[in-house]
């Protein structure tokens, strides 16, 4: 089977595709024959060798967590899958013909493989920062890059619970923003006035990590009230870092339950071949994103 693969650690020209022995479900793991992978920030991170504790790699590695499929393979224990089924789902090494996943849950209706495979991580941590950082019903997120896919799912959980979200992003995405119910500004010089005119936020996640954990605490005076998933240098500002994932399963039970309610969607921007990881990592280092990013198989 293809296979993106790298064999150190570095930029996006250590990606290889690669000819590989196929894997196989074990105990408790189903194999899917994948259609689409999500691109993820975690992705390039773990391959440029960033310490990412939840994440140790040894080289040789494949590259992904998220997919879509058909189930092929069901592992010893497994129940409730069937071989033919369309599930999305977390596994490893997902920018592959063929991938192992860990956690999975049959596709909503409506949704295409490509659509399906950006959800799982993206909704995992929109649910986990919201519920770190503790903002209630009726309280106000601040989201420091919220066009990109976790942003997207952030905005839209929080309305979903009644937490108002004032989002920075780029000029282009401010519209999008905006139908996805926040309070919308840009980023850059003058961007903390401009969220103090939006409104008095009570607590704030930086997700896109462009050096803003200073101001983040200066806005909401209390560091402990900020979380980012994307600068690990924020525990030097008493800001925790999120990189730890809690349960996906129940985090793809939540997403399927939004989604069936209108709650939910999450635009693909931009699709590539396995070929094109590389290319995938770089337009995904650069930020600028309005929904997700995906590999399609």
């Amino acid at each position: 089977m293809k296979k993106v693969s790298f064999a150190e650690f570095g930029g996006p020209d250590v990606l290889q595709l690669i000819d590989a022995e196929e894997p196989h479900a074990g105990p408790g793991r189903i194999r899917i024959a994948v259609r689409a992978a999500g691109v993820n920030p975690v992705d390039w991170r773990i391959r440029e060798g960033q310490i990412l504790g939840a994440h140790p790699t040894v080289l040789p590695s494949g590259v992904g967590l998220d997919a879509s499929g058909v189930v092929d393979e069901v592992g010893e224990g497994v129940e409730g899958v069937e071989v033919g089924d369309h599930v999305f789902g977390e596994g490893s090494s997902t920018y592959a013909e063929f991938a192992v996943l860990s956690a999975w849950a049959r596709m909503p209706e409506g949704l295409t493989f490509e659509e399906a495979a950006g959800y799982p991580s993206v909704v995992e941590t929109a649910l986990r920062i919201i519920r770190e950082v503790g903002v209630q019903p009726g309280q106000t997120l601040l989201a420091c890059g919220a066009s990109g896919g976790v942003g997207s799912a952030v905005l839209q959980i929080a309305r979903d619970r009644g937490i108002t979200v004032i989002g920075t992003a780029g000029a282009a995405n401010q519209d999008y923003l905006r139908g996805l119910g926040a309070l919308a500004t840009t980023y850059g010089e003058g961007w903390v006035e401009r969220v103090r005119q939006l409104g008095r936020a009570d607590a704030a996640l930086d997700l896109s990590g462009s050096g803003v954990i200073r101001e983040l605490v200066e806005l909401i005076g209390d560091p402990q009230k900020v979380i980012s998933i994307a600068d690990l240098d924020a525990p030097e500002f008493g800001v925790r870092f999120s990189g730890v994932a809690g349960s996906v399963p129940d985090a793809l039970a939540e997403a399927i339950d939004l989604i069936s309610r209108g709650r939910l969607h999450i635009p693909v921007e931009k699709s590539y071949t396995l070929a094109e990881a590389a290319a995938a990592h770089i337009d995904s280092r650069t930020g600028h994103s309005r929904g997700r990013r995906v590999i399609v198989v």
